[in-house]
Formats: C-alpha cells, structure tokens, sequence
C-alpha cells in the first residue's frame, strides 16, 4: 500500500511518463498549429528525464515490490525500460520531419507513442496478471491507434482493422489463459503462482492454460502463426508509425515473456520451450522464404522480422538468465537496426523520393555515397556479416539454445540465416552495382 511518497520511489519512471502525457495533452489544447514542435520537445525532455529516473536507480542485485505487489522494480525491467526509451527517442527525432512531410504532425501522435511506451513500461515491470494485461492492453490500443493516424489513407485504415481485429483474438486467448491460471492457483501474483503450479495435478488445465497464455505472448512478437498483421501493418501504416511498432514493443515482448512463462510457470518450462522452438522453427522458415518474394522493402523487412522474432524465441528456449540475456541484447540490436533501415527510407520520402519499392534503390550509392554506406551497414548487420553486431547477436543466441539441447534447431536457424542473408544482399546489390533511375533527387540531412 502507498502511505507515504517515499512509496511511490520505485515507480518514478512511469509517474514522469505519466506526468509528460498530461502535460502534452494540456499543451495540445492550447497551441496551435505552428507551434507544435512543443510537444516534440516536451516529449523528449520527459522521456529523458524517465531514462535518467532508470539509470539514477538501476540495480541488478535489488528487486522492490510497488502498488502493493502489482508492480516489481528490478534490474531486468530498468534495462528493459532504458532500450524502450533509446528507440522511443530515435523515433521521435526520425518522426518529426516524416510527420510534417505528410500532414500528420499531430497532438494525437505524441500521446499515443506516450502511451504505448507506458504500457510497455507496465508490461516489463508486472508482477501480476492483471498488471500485465493493463500494459499490454495500453500498448496494443495506442498501436491501433497509432497505425490508423493517417485517416485519409484507406490502406492505413484496412490495415488498423486488420492489427485491431487479429489483435482483440489473441487479447481474448492470452485473457482466457490468465483467467484459467487464476482458478488453478487461486492468485494473481506471479510468484503465487509458480508455487501453486508447482503442486498442481491437474494436467488437461494446464496444458489448454500455457497454449492460451503462449497464442497471446506469440501475437505480440509476431511469431508464425500469429504473423498476419505484420507485413500489412509495415507497408499500410505510416513510416514513422511502422519505426516505433517495429522496434520497441519487441523489446518489451522480451520482458512479457519473462513476466509470463519464467516467472509464473518456471514448473513448465519443459512444456512451453516446446511450444516455443515450434513457433521459433515456423518463423525461422516462413519469415526468411517469403522475405526472398517481396519486391517493396517494407514488406521485406516485415518478413525479415518474423525470421528475427525466430531467432529471439530461439534465446528464450529453457530459460535461464543467459537466454534472456542473449534475448534481450538480441532484441536491442534488432531494435536499432531496425530504426535505422526505416529511417534511411523516412530521410528519403523527405525529399518526395519514393523509397518503399527495392528498385527504387538503383544506383543509391552513385547519388547519396553515404545513404548507401548507411544502408549497406544496417543490411549486412542484419544479415549477420561478421564483425557487425547482428553477426554475434546471433552467435550468442546460437550458443544459448546449443547449450539448452537444441542442436536440430540450431542447425536450422543457421542455414535459414544464410539464406536471409540473400534478400538483404540483393537489396545492397541493387544499391551498388544497378545503373540509377533517370529522376536524380538532392538529398539533405534530416535536421
């Protein structure tokens, strides 16, 4: 319970979050069009002011109970909330202009990337179901929103319906689940829970528990089969948007992942790291072979991410602080590289140039060296090229599930990386060796 302010120490980073909304949603009703690269300010200076909250009070050894149980201030969640909070931040500098460009610099897009930050926020910092789904809930809905932002494209609108719909079902699965865990243990705490497990003779429950519980932590990654939103949400929604819902949830997907099956069904790890190197080796396959058909990058790089998502179930498998780890630093790096690829193409369509169709890349290095350089970098760390930091994100993760037993799925994760490595070179191909459109355009730094 909270009796006094000292209290309220350990949920400082979501206090000021949650202060920098109600004063953008203050400062929106009271500016006008000209001026609202106030919020952009007030949105960053509160989102690095909850950074310097997370680094000032980050400690891996200590672990402090908040809202009487709902929440846990550990060292996992502050360094999940620092990455969350670096990719917010990169997409915020990235969006500024792409938003002006298209006519969509508006109030509602700070406070829903707010919001949905937030939620991740709840999500990586539970410690209670219902903590847990308010978070999660918090984040998808800004999503949704987020997505439809530009209501006068009909392709975002479809797409906003399909990510809403799709996502309301796993919502009502990963719900149904919380709810059958709930009448197995008799509590809502995680901890609770993984001691009322531990005892419980009930198998048939338990089984249809953890697949319900797997169905919505799956969607939520992107993982095959729960994929089909990814590839029309990234080509439908703005760039700015697909930046951020590319990126950061995926982090927080991480520490959902904990939360839900270390944390509460640690009994359960044989059952649930089966399930999870099914979805790994679907994700692993599909995302990589149907990456190879796409001709329009966004829809490229939205397969490429269902490979990535493979590979972070692949870390996840049997648990353990070493495959979180691996997790969690392969999710960052994805997270960064991501960024930046769908920045490169927002620096592009700042200038008119139709940068979404690979063809659209002929010749880049002959007109913007350094663009190309840029690219080539993101692509080929992508593609894990060694001595980039994508080549031992996957190191790491492939050591991880070889030392879980893994060996089949391992086996499987590399050649399907060498084979992912071909669309991001063909894309590093066209860049460099293509002859260039006729259309030449002036490219200027962002900024």
């Amino acid at each position: 319970m909270i009796e006094t302010l000292s209290d309220l120490a350990p949920i400082l980073p979501e206090l000021l979050l949650l202060a920098t909304i109600v004063l953008v949603m203050l400062t929106d009703l009271w500016i006008d069009e000209r001026r609202r690269g106030v919020l952009h300010a007030i949105s960053m200076g509160g989102l690095l002011l909850t950074a310097v909250a997370c680094i000032r009070d980050f400690n891996p050894e200590q672990s402090i109970a908040a809202l009487g149980g709902l929440m846990l201030r550990d060292g996992m969640g502050d360094l999940l909330k620092i990455f969350i909070l670096l990719i917010s931040g990169i997409v915020l500098i990235y969006a500024k202009h792409s938003l002006r460009t298209f006519k969509l610099f508006v109030g509602e897009f700070y406070l829903l990337l707010l919001f949905a930050v937030l939620g991740m926020f709840l999500l990586v910092s539970s410690d209670n179901l219902i903590m847990l789904y308010l978070g999660l809930e918090l984040l998808a809905l800004s999503s949704y929103a987020l997505v439809a932002l530009d209501r006068d494209s009909p392709v975002a609108s479809e797409s906003a319906m399909k990510y809403f719909v799709l996502g309301a079902i796993a919502s009502g699965m990963l719900l149904y689940g919380m709810s059958m865990l709930y009448g197995l243990s008799g509590t809502l705490q995680l901890d609770g829970i993984a001691t009322a497990l531990a005892e419980q003779q009930n198998p048939a429950l338990l089984a249809f528990a953890l697949t319900f519980a797997v169905i919505g932590l799956a969607f939520k990654f992107g993982a095959v089969p729960f994929h089909m939103w990814i590839p029309d949400v990234y080509q439908g929604a703005p760039t700015a948007v697909t930046l951020f819902i590319a990126s950061a949830p995926k982090i927080a997907a991480v520490g959902m992942a904990f939360r839900l099956l270390s944390s509460s069904m640690p009994s359960l790890a044989a059952d649930w790291s089966q399930m999870l190197s099914l979805l790994a080796l679907l994700s692993l396959l599909l995302g990589n072979l149907a990456a190879i058909a796409q001709s329009n990058l966004k829809r490229m790089l939205a397969y490429s991410t269902i490979s990535h998502v493979g590979f972070i179930l692949l870390a996840l498998l049997g648990g353990g602080k070493g495959g979180y780890a691996a997790a969690s630093f392969y999710a960052l790096t994805y997270a960064l590289m991501t960024a930046g690829a769908f920045g490169v193409i927002i620096a592009l369509a700042r200038q008119g140039f139709p940068a979404e169709e690979i063809n659209d890349y002929r010749g880049l290095n002959q007109r913007h060296p350094w663009l190309a350089f840029m690219m080539l970098l993101l692509l080929a760390s992508m593609a894990g090229v060694p001595p980039l930091v994508g080549f031992f994100s996957k190191l790491l993760v492939l050591q991880n599930a070889l030392q879980a037993g893994y060996l089949w799925l391992v086996i499987v994760a590399a050649v399907m990386a060498v084979v992912g490595a071909y669309y991001y070179l063909r894309v590093i191909k066209v860049m460099y060796f293509d002859a260039p459109a006729s259309e030449e355009i002036e490219y200027r730094a962002p900024g």
